[in-house]
C-alpha cells in the first residue's frame, strides 16, 4: 500500500468516529462501511463501562470524538510531511498497551501500520474491545490490512520490535525481556501544572479539565500543582466547582473516601472541598481523587528544576510561565505529532 492509500484509510476511520458523541450521535450518509459498524459501535460503547467501570460514556465518547479531530487529511499531512514512510521495509512490530484510558495505544497502533510495518497487539485486560473493533473497520475499509493487523492472546513471538507501555515496575521487567530487541519502553509518567495566582477564573475552570478528564488517571492530567508562597485556593476551589459531579461516580468516590481517611490518619494537613483533596507533597504522582501542591520561591529556579525532572513529566501547564507549556484546558487534546515522553515514534519505526 502507498502512503496516500493509508492516510486515505485513517481518514474514512476519522470521519466514522466523527458521527458519535454523547449529545448527538446521528449516521451521516457518505461514510463508508456505515451500515454493519454504526449500530454495533454504538452497542459497544454502552458496554465499554461493564468491561471497565472507568470507561463511562462520556469519556470513551471523548476519546472517539478527540481522535476524529485528529484524523484529518490536514493533521495526517502535517504529521507526516517530515519523514520519508514509503521506503520502508516492512517489519513486525510488537505492542503492549496500558488501559488507563479508552484508546490509550491508538497513536501507537496507527503509527506502526502508517509507517508500513505489521502490528502484533497485546492489548491490556483493561481495554479488550474498542481498539479490535476500529481495526475490523479498517479492515473493512482496506482489505489488504488484514494481514498487517494481529491481535495476540498469548505470548508475542516473531516480532522485530516492540513498544510496551507500563508502569515503573513492569518497565524494568520489559527492559529486561527485550533487551535483545529494539524497543520504546514507557513508564510512569504525570503532568503538573504552575500557577502565579493571576490566572483568571476561566483559565482555572480549564485546570480543571487537565485534573478531571478520565478521572485523572492519564499521564497528560495535572497531578500535582505548583504556586508560588502565599498562595490561596480559594479562586481555585470556586473555579473547580463545576466538577463536582465528579463525586457521583461510585469509584471516584470510592478513591476520594479512602485516600482521605489515608492522609488524615497519617495527620497530613489537607485543603479538600468534597470531591477533591489537596496535599501539600513533593511527588509528581497524586492518588486518585487527590492533587499534590508545592510553594516555588522563583519561576528560573523552577524552570530548571521541571527540565531536569523531565523524564517524570507528560505535560506542564501554565500560561506562558514556563518555556513550551500548555495552555490550560488542552492537555488531553494533543496533536500526532505530540509524542508520549517525547520519543518520536515514527523516527524509531523507520530506523528500525
Amino acid at each position: 500500500m502507498t502512503l496516500e492509500t493509508k492516510k486515505s484509510v485513517f481518514v474514512e476511520l476519522g470521519k466514522f468516529l466523527s458521527q458519535f458523541s454523547e449529545d448527538n450521535t446521528i449516521k451521516k450518509p457518505n461514510v463508508l462501511n456505515n451500515d454493519p459498524f454504526f449500530d454495533s459501535f454504538i452497542d459497544l460503547i454502552k458496554l465499554s463501562q461493564s468491561h471497565n467501570g472507568w470507561y463511562t460514556p462520556e469519556h470513551v465518547y471523548f476519546s472517539i470524538q478527540s481522535w476524529a479531530k485528529a484524523l484529518t487529511e490536514e493533521n495526517l499531512n502535517q504529521w507526516l510531511s517530515a519523514y520519508s514512510i514509503d521506503t520502508t521495509e516492512s517489519k513486525n512490530v510488537a505492542l503492549i498497551l496500558a488501559g488507563n484510558i479508552p484508546l490509550v495505544g491508538f497513536h501507537d497502533f496507527l503509527s506502526v501500520l502508517i509507517s508500513g510495518h505489521n502490528v502484533l497487539i497485546k492489548t491490556s485486560s483493561n481495554d479488550q474491545h474498542l481498539l479490535p473493533f476500529l481495526a475490523k473497520y479498517i479492515i473493512a475499509i482496506e482489505p489488504k490490512f488484514t494481514d498487517k493487523i494481529t491481535f495476540v492472546e498469548g505470548k508475542l513471538e516473531n516480532f522485530d520490535a516492540v513498544i510496551a507501555t507500563g508502569s515503573n515496575n513492569t518497565a524494568r521487567y520489559f527492559e529486561y525481556y527485550f533487551k535483545d530487541k529494539p524497543s520504546i519502553i514507557r513508564k510512569s509518567r504525570n503532568s503538573v501544572a504552575v500557577l502565579n495566582g493571576k490566572e483568571t477564573k476561566e483559565q482555572l475552570i480549564a485546570l480543571g479539565e487537565d485534573i478531571f478528564r478520565y478521572f485523572g488517571l492519564g499521564c497528560r492530567n495535572v497531578s500535582k500543582l505548583f504556586v508560588p508562597k502565599g498562595y490561596t485556593f480559594d479562586a481555585f476551589f470556586e473555579a473547580i466547582f463545576e466538577y463536582q459531579d465528579v463525586i457521583h461516580y461510585e469509584k471516584y468516590a470510592n478513591n476520594y473516601d479512602y485516600n482521605k481517611a489515608v492522609f488524615l490518619m497519617s495527620n497530613f494537613k489537607l485543603l479538600d472541598n468534597g470531591f477533591l483533596t489537596l496535599k501539600e507533597d513533593k511527588s509528581p504522582a497524586s492518588p486518585i481523587s487527590s492533587v499534590f501542591y508545592e510553594f516555588y520561591d522563583d519561576i528560573n529556579e523552577l524552570q530548571t528544576r521541571l527540565e531536569s525532572e523531565s523524564e517524570q513529566i507528560q505535560c506542564v501547564v501554565s500560561d506562558k510561565l514556563i518555556e513550551n507549556s500548555i495552555d490550560f484546558g488542552q492537555t488531553q487534546h494533543p496533536k500526532l505529532w505530540n509524542y508520549a515522553d517525547n520519543v518520536d515514534t515514527i523516527s524509531f519505526l523507520l530506523t528500525t
